[in-house]
C-alpha cells in the first residue's frame, strides 16, 4: 500500500488508541467496524488483536501504579478457557444472537453506572466472576471486542475510577496474548498481509495512546466515569445490530 492509501486507516487507528488512551479500552469498538470497509474482517480482528497487546502494554506502563493485579489473576484462568471455547464456536454458532444478548447486557451496565455511578461497583460470587472471565476469552477470539466485557467486570471489582482505567489495558494484554496464541495455533491467522500491516499501523496506535493518555489527565474522575459509562453504551448497541446482519 502506498502512503496515500494509509491516510484513511492511520486516521481510524489513531482516533481508536487515542479512545484507548482516554478510557484504557474500547480501540477494536472504534477500529473494527471502520476498518472493515476496506479490509476483510478477519484481517481485521487479527491486526487489532497484535496491535492492542503493545498498545495496552504502553498504556499500562503509563499508568503502572494505578493497576490492579490481584484483579487480573483472578480473570486469568477463566480467560484461558474461553479462548479455547472461543475457538471452537467460530466454526459452531451462529454468531447473531450471543452478540446481540451481550450487547444488551452491555448497554445495560454502561446505562447503571451512568446512572448510579460508584453506587453501581457491587462483588461479584465468584462462579459469576469466573464465567465472565471466560466469555472475555470468547470475545476476544471471535471479535476482538472484549474490552466492555472487562469494564463491567473489573467495575464490580474496583472502585476507583483510575485503578479501573489502569487495569483495563492490562487484562487486554493477557486476553490478546492467549487469543494470538489461539489464533496462529489453528492457523486463522494471515501473516503476509497482517503483519505487513501491523509493522505501520503499530507506531500510529502509540501515537494515539500517548495522545489520550495525556487528554485523560485533565478530565475529572466523574467525567471520566461518565464517558467509559457512554463508550459502554455505544459498544453494547453496535453489538446489538449485528442480530440484523
Amino acid at each position: 500500500m502506498g502512503w496515500q492509501e494509509w491516510l484513511y486507516p492511520a486516521s481510524v487507528l489513531l482516533a481508536a488508541y487515542a479512545v484507548m488512551g482516554i478510557t484504557g479500552f474500547g480501540s477494536a469498538l472504534v477500529a473494527v467496524p471502520l476498518l472493515a470497509w476496506i479490509w476483510p474482517l478477519p484481517e481485521v480482528v487479527a491486526l487489532v488483536i497484535l496491535l492492542d497487546v503493545p498498545a495496552s502494554m504502553l498504556h499500562g506502563g503509563l499508568n503502572f501504579r494505578q493497576v490492579r493485579w490481584r484483579a487480573i489473576g483472578a480473570m486469568l484462568p477463566g480467560m484461558a478457557v474461553g479462548a479455547l471455547i472461543g475457538l471452537w464456536l467460530m466454526g459452531q454458532l451462529d454468531k447473531r444472537w450471543p452478540l446481540f444478548l451481550l450487547g444488551l447486557y452491555i448497554t445495560w451496565v454502561g446505562w447503571r453506572t451512568l446512572r448510579h455511578g460508584q453506587q453501581a461497583a457491587r462483588a461479584l460470587p465468584g462462579w459469576t466472576h469466573h464465567a465472565g472471565s471466560g466469555l472475555v476469552g470468547v470475545l476476544e477470539v471471535m471479535f476482538a471486542t472484549a474490552g466492555p466485557m472487562v469494564i463491567a467486570l473489573l467495575q464490580r471489582r474496583l472502585r476507583e475510577v483510575a485503578e479501573i482505567r489502569a487495569t483495563v489495558p492490562v487484562v487486554m494484554v493477557v486476553a490478546a496474548s492467549i487469543a494470538i496464541a489461539v489464533l496462529f495455533g489453528a492457523g486463522q491467522i494471515d501473516r503476509a498481509h497482517t503483519f505487513e500491516r501491523w509493522l505501520v499501523a503499530l507506531p500510529i496506535a502509540f501515537m494515539g495512546v500517548v495522545l489520550g493518555n495525556r487528554l485523560a489527565r485533565h478530565i475529572p474522575p466523574p467525567a471520566m466515569r461518565r464517558a467509559m459509562a457512554v463508550l459502554l453504551i455505544a459498544s453494547g448497541l453496535s453489538l446489538t445490530q449485528h442480530l440484523w446482519r
